[in-house]
């Protein structure tokens, strides 16, 4: 813990009279993580509850979860072009405001498809504040200290995911699921007061105003039809001419968006100049691989708890914490070490504890003890703290500046849109198996699989090397 603060003092040592700014614009910008990452993770251990006061099914009431990801993902390259093209701070302010005001009507929901539709919006303000604020981290500390601000804004991340189902259980036990969404008001009055105050004017850094709202388009087609192919899919109830038609629906406009993005040229949704940069494309396919896991283990490890082990939706928040608490902790470190290790290092042995922490996990059963599921949630959460961080940060760091809100939303796109598609996948695999343990059993297999191929890309392609890093 004292590397942990002379690393976050260090940060801060800056030219006489900017520390307070800095450090009054780190928290700001803290405060805004904390509020997307809490949000991912409290509702994973509200969904049982949510199902029963709505009375939903499981692959419906995973949208909750699941609508807020996709559309964060989704739309978080567009925030980055956003961004970019109109100040970070601008918006900043307004994906915060989108996603306060949702928050409030989305606790008010009297049915759950409301609800669903205010969590998806809420992902559209996410989108516009992530990509914001990691440009606006970025551009704070000098080159040689954005390895130590990305792991430290990661860390941030981590420690709010290991309080959202904590809290998020306490809340839903002993209150309602409602007030996961209340306590997100107050922390972002916070936040943009003291953006508002420590932020400086925008400076815009691309004069031309182009967005590739077409390709924006064709994706979310593209990928919510595939998402609601897999969620039917489950439902032996439904004719299979309409999953057909998802199935058919998603190819179709996934090879529109290839064809649009070949014909934009620089003005795609992902330009040339970055998907020709092999590194950051390596770097975006590895997250892409490993954000399932994450996903996977967030919302059904909570399940497994609750309905293989009897726990409470409290206490399936606690039994995260292991996990979660590691993940927190090794983003911290790998930050501190990242100029140190290199990205191909850490984010190497970051995937191999994924791959197989979800390989022990696909042999868990209703008599599993639970220090052996400790064990393997620390293997996950070291590699989950080593690997996010590390990506993060070099993918930020092999583009120009004047693209940095893009590049960490395609990234955040990767994790997140990834994330939601293999959570689709897997919740489909539940469905359809047996039993839900079994089911279980077999997403974490098919998680563990795709993890493994995530290793084999940072291993072959991944690099350690400055030939392709900017810095105007």
């Amino acid at each position: 813990m004292m590397l942990n603060y002379h690393n976050l003092r260090t940060l801060f040592q800056q030219k006489p009279g900017g520390t307070a700014n800095k450090s009054l614009g780190f928290l700001a910008m803290s405060l805004a993580i904390i509020l997307i990452a809490y949000d991912f993770t409290a509702f994973s251990v509200a969904i049982n509850k949510i199902s029963t006061e709505f009375n939903s099914t499981l692959n419906h009431s995973q949208w909750v979860f699941n609508g807020y990801a996709l559309t964060l993902g989704v739309f978080i390259i567009t925030g980055g072009h956003l961004a970019d093209l109109y100040g970070r701070r601008r918006l900043f302010f307004i994906g915060l405001t989108i996603f306060t005001l949702f928050s409030l009507i989305g606790a008010c929901a009297f049915n759950l498809n409301i609800l669903i539709l205010c969590r998806i919006i809420m992902g559209v303000g996410g989108a516009m504040m992530w990509p914001a604020v990691l440009g606006m981290v970025y551009a704070l500390f000098p080159e040689e200290k954005k390895g130590v601000a990305g792991g430290f804004i990661i860390g941030v991340a981590g420690i709010s995911n290991a309080a959202g189902p904590m809290i998020g259980g306490l809340l839903t036990d002993f209150y309602s699921w409602r007030l996961i969404l209340l306590v997100n008001i107050p922390i972002a009055l916070l936040a943009i007061l003291f953006t508002w105050k420590a932020i400086a004017a925008d400076v815009v850094l691309l004069k031309k105003k182009h967005v590739d709202y077409a390709g924006v388009l064709a994706l979310s087609v593209s990928l919510f039809s595939l998402l609601f192919g897999l969620d039917l899919l489950a439902d032996p109830q439904l004719k299979s001419e309409l999953i057909i038609g998802l199935f058919s629906l998603f190819a179709l406009s996934m090879m529109i968006f290839i064809i649009i993005e070949h014909y934009q040229n620089e003005k795609a949704l992902i330009p040339q100049e970055l998907m020709q940069n092999k590194v950051f494309f390596a770097i975006g396919l590895t997250t892409l691989m490993m954000s399932t896991v994450f996903f996977a283990a967030l919302l059904y490890l909570p399940q497994f708890f609750m309905r293989e082990l009897g726990y409470s939706a409290a206490k399936s928040g606690v039994g995260l914490l292991p996990m979660i608490l590691t993940y927190a902790l090794m983003s911290f470190i790998s930050g501190a070490v990242y100029k140190r290790l290199g990205a191909k290092c850490l984010v190497s042995i970051g995937v191999g504890c994924l791959a197989l922490g979800m390989l022990l996990l696909s042999y868990v059963h209703a008599l599993t003890p639970y220090w052996q599921l400790v064990v393997v949630m620390f293997i996950l959460g070291v590699g989950i703290g080593l690997a996010y961080p590390s990506v993060t940060t070099a993918a930020l760091t092999v583009v120009p500046s004047s693209r940095m809100s893009l590049a960490g939303g395609i990234i955040y796109m990767f994790r997140t849109a990834g994330g939601a598609v293999g959570i689709g996948i897997s919740t489909c695999i539940i469905l359809l198996s047996s039993s839900p343990l079994v089911g279980m059993q077999h997403a974490f297999l098919f998680n563990a699989i795709l993890a493994l191929f995530g290793l084999l890309i940072c291993l072959f392609w991944v690099k350690d090397h400055t030939s392709e890093s900017y810095s105007d």
